[in-house]
Formats: C-alpha cells, structure tokens, sequence
C-alpha cells in the first residue's frame, strides 16, 4: 500500500520528489525550479482539472529551455513540436481522444519513445502508452493567480 506521500499508476508506485507552491507572477521561477528537480527525465504526463494551467506551466517549462518556437496548446493538432537548443520537443494534448488506440494512429507512442522532451497534457486518457519512467505532474489551481504542483517519480 502506497504511503502518505505516494501515488499508485498501473500497479506502480511513485514517489511525491517535490511540492510546488507559486503565483502566477512567480511561474518562471517554479519552472526553473522544476527543471533543477527533473533530472534527466524526457516524459512529463500532466494531469489536473481543465484551467488548472498545465498548458500555461508548460509554456513557462518551454521558455526554460529556450524554445525557439511559439508555444501553444495542441488541443486540436494533438501533438506539437518544438525546437530549442538541446534539440527537440513534444507537447501532446490527449483531451478530445477517445481511447489508447487513436493515441497511436496520431503517433503519439513515437514522441514518447523518441529520445525527446514530451509534455503530455491529459495523460489520463492515454496512460498505457506512457513510459515506466514517466513523471506524473498534478496540477492543483489554489486561487485566482495561485498554483500548486506536485512531481512524483516512479518508485525504481
């Protein structure tokens, strides 16, 4: 049984790693500091209420690594792809699938395997496809201008 800090996903267990608390003045802060905490992970599964800011956290994440494109929410194209100088990255919107099964034919399992960054913003609806070594993100909206991240790290 998972402990007071820990999630379970697909029989796995993770590990809360970091709890973030920050306006939305403070964004590019707790994006620099989320990178500090990230490590060397590639897979970042985004999971919160719809206007809980994950597209916004994840703008602020891009402009961390200096994305040199326009960043915006692939709520309709399902996958974008971004370049920065470290090479390339995905931000995919898994909202309007219905199933594991469209996740793929749109490519989706590509990005997550390709080597790259990858945002994936309602990663509920495609959590199958994920890596084992996938971070989960929950964002927590706790006011108007006020958030709440937690990072937890599978348990390996």
């Amino acid at each position: 049984m998972p402990g007071a800090d820990s999630v379970e996903h697909s029989r796995r267990v993770y590990i809360c790693s970091m709890e973030l608390e920050f306006s939305l003045n403070g964004i590019g802060e707790a994006a620099q500091q989320f990178w500090a905490n990230a490590g060397n992970k590639k897979v970042f599964a985004f999971y919160g209420e719809m206007g809980s800011g994950k597209t916004t956290f994840i703008k602020a994440l891009c402009e961390q690594k200096r994305v040199e494109d326009h960043v915006t929410s692939p709520t309709f194209s399902l996958i974008n792809e971004y370049a920065y100088p470290g090479g390339r990255m995905f931000h995919i919107d898994l909202f309007r699938l219905k199933d594991e099964e469209e996740a793929i034919q749109a490519g989706v399992e590509d990005c997550l395997y390709s080597g790259a960054i990858c945002f994936i913003e309602w990663a509920e609806k495609g959590e199958i496809l994920l890596p084992d070594d996938a971070i989960r993100v929950r964002i927590l909206s706790t006011g108007d201008h006020s958030r709440k991240i937690t990072m937890d790290r599978p348990n390996s």
